[in-house]
């Protein structure tokens, strides 16, 4: 069983929760399925995180990795995890950009723990871009429909 996937609570550059994070490491999605005590798992690329949606109420935090900038599966599985209802804290670590900031808070991400420290002025704006959104998502902000029927806020 593999037992040191998780990164360490240090490692977390941006975090939008206000709960304690976890301080113990993730483990594999396999060992996760056959654990009843596992509240931490990590998904790679490949892995399918709608194997994890029985157990979402014992999971308190998800890593999602991100190996290359250019893998965008991780941003699926944070969709299906929140869409399934997954509350808890979910971690985007690997190679995450200032870029991709933005969409992976729409697609539910709360906490990024990337490999190489990002700048906090660059962060800060990407966290800040595209204020108006077409599409309702994850990060359940109304959008530019709502705001002209007034039922945006």
């Amino acid at each position: 069983m593999d037992n040191d996937l998780g990164t360490s609570p240090d490692d977390v550059q941006f975090r939008f929760r206000d709960d304690e994070p976890v301080d113990h490491a993730a483990v594999t999605v396999d060992s996760a399925l056959e654990q009843t005590n596992a509240t931490a798992v990590r998904i790679e690329p490949g892995d399918d995180a709608r194997l994890l949606i029985p157990f979402l109420d014992r999971l308190a935090l998800v890593e999602i990795n991100f190996p290359a900038f250019t893998d965008g599966r991780g941003y699926s599985a944070a969709r299906i995890l929140r869409e399934a209802g997954y509350t808890g804290e979910l971690r985007a670590v690997g190679d995450v950009l200032v870029d991709q900031l933005s969409n992976m808070r729409r697609c539910g991400f709360d906490s990024f723990a990337p490999d190489r420290r990002l700048d906090e002025d660059d962060a800060r704006r990407a966290f800040a871009t595209w204020q108006a959104v077409y599409q309702h998502a994850a990060d359940t902000r109304p959008t530019i429909a709502q705001h002209r029927h007034g039922q945006g806020s």
